[in-house]
């Protein structure tokens, strides 16, 4: 009896247990699945699988449909989403340097008499916007009254002469009267008097106040100085007035003649207005002679100032973008974003109000902008309001996944 026991306990130990079978094993598969709401893969990752993610990834990856998201016009809006094609532009290195706001002296000018004279009658102060052509100042002077009759004298002659003719007169008086009429005129306007004043005085022959003359503003812009009084004798090369226009100013920058290597004529320029406040400038020159104390090559920017941020004498921090000639695909930085994965994508539009992700690499960044590759130019892609769309990407059910 003992026997038969001991017999039919080690049949049953014995007996197989049911092995789980293909299908089953794929339903533990799903148990797993199920409960921890994660997808395994079983599967061992290979290089393969890394340099091919866009075939094995399905569904996840940003290629596919189900990774796009479609945004209503209102959304797009609504969020400040601004899509822009890629461009190739240039994108340099940033090159920092103090700078000092100058005057453009191209469209500057100082007024000054070429002969002495006496103030007589002050046309415009300091502080006036004038155009070209406006009187500034009325001066009498006597050089100007000898001059003045010279020409009337020699103008007469002329006119006497031309009206008689070549063949009346010998060919010697013809042109002595020619040249002594050229030599007086030219005088009259080496001393300071304009041709259209020269005009309108030999057409009236008007002998009143002989002497005196006005000096006339050549170019547009504000008289920031005028250090004179009426009735002041003057010599000639006295500033009278100086004037200039503010809407275009200078910044003059020094750089060490390495970095001044990297900085071309035509590099963009960004100039700290103060309170986070920037304007763009270009640089125009660089200088050709090292100064001799500070050892410096100087730069000189110009810069846009029609808002009249900028004065003559304010100190300002710039930012030169150099690089030269080469050109990227350049975007803004918050148009990049940071996939699961750790990857860099931006959101291209495939067609109105629909996105997916595109994995890119940076090449470089300078300030705000970013230069980038792995996508063809053209290419339309968000701009503005990445994050937005990647949000509603996220609340899809979808993760920004893509190779």
């Amino acid at each position: 009896m003992n026997k038969l026991l001991l017999l039919t306990a080690l049949a049953t130990l014995t007996v197989p247990y049911p092995a789980f079978s293909a299908g089953d094993g794929h339903g533990h598969k799903q148990e797993i699945e199920q409960s921890n709401g994660q997808k395994y893969d079983e599967t061992p990752k290979t290089d393969e699988h890394a340099d091919h993610g866009d075939e094995e990834h399905g569904a996840e990856g940003g290629k596919e449909s189900g990774a796009e998201i479609d945004l209503t016009p209102e959304n797009i809006k609504m969020a400040g989403v601004v899509v822009s094609p890629l461009i190739l532009q240039k994108l340099g290195d940033e090159i920092k340097a103090p700078g000092e706001v100058t005057f453009n002296l191209y469209l500057s000018e100082t007024i000054t008499p070429r002969i002495e004279a006496q103030v007589i009658k002050r046309h415009a102060k300091m502080g006036d916007k004038v155009k070209s052509g406006q009187p500034l100042v009325t001066l009498s002077s006597v050089e100007m009254a000898e001059a003045v009759g010279e020409m009337l004298v020699a103008h007469k002659e002329w006119k006497r002469v031309k009206q008689l003719g070549s063949a009346a007169v010998s060919a010697k008086r013809y042109n002595q009267a020619k040249i002594a009429n050229d030599q007086a005129l030219a005088k009259v306007l080496a001393y300071g008097m304009t041709k259209e004043q020269v005009k309108e005085l030999l057409k009236t022959e008007n002998m009143k106040n002989i002497g005196e003359f006005q000096l006339l503003a050549t170019k547009e812009g504000v008289i920031v100085s005028d250090n004179f009084i009426e009735g002041e004798l003057v010599e000639p090369g006295t500033v009278l007035f100086d004037i200039v226009n503010e809407a275009s100013l200078w910044v003059e920058s020094k750089l060490s003649p390495e970095l001044a290597n990297d900085v071309n004529v035509g590099d963009m320029v960004r100039i700290n207005v103060g309170n986070s406040d920037w304007v763009l400038g270009k640089v125009i020159q660089k200088h050709h002679l090292l100064d001799k104390e500070t050892r410096t090559i100087g730069i000189r920017i110009e810069v846009d100032n029609k808002d009249y941020k900028l004065h003559s004498g304010m100190y300002v921090d710039t930012i030169i973008l150099s690089g030269g000639d080469k050109k990227y695909l350049t975007v803004p930085t918050e148009s990049i974003l940071r996939s699961p994965d750790g990857d860099f994508v931006v959101f291209v539009e495939e067609k109105q109000g629909e996105f997916k992700p595109q994995e890119v690499e940076i090449i470089k960044k300078v300030g705000d902008f970013v230069a980038i590759k792995g996508i063809p130019a053209g290419t339309k892609i968000v701009t503005k309001g990445a994050f937005f769309v990647q949000s509603e990407l996220a609340k899809s059910g979808f993760t920004v996944h893509n190779h």
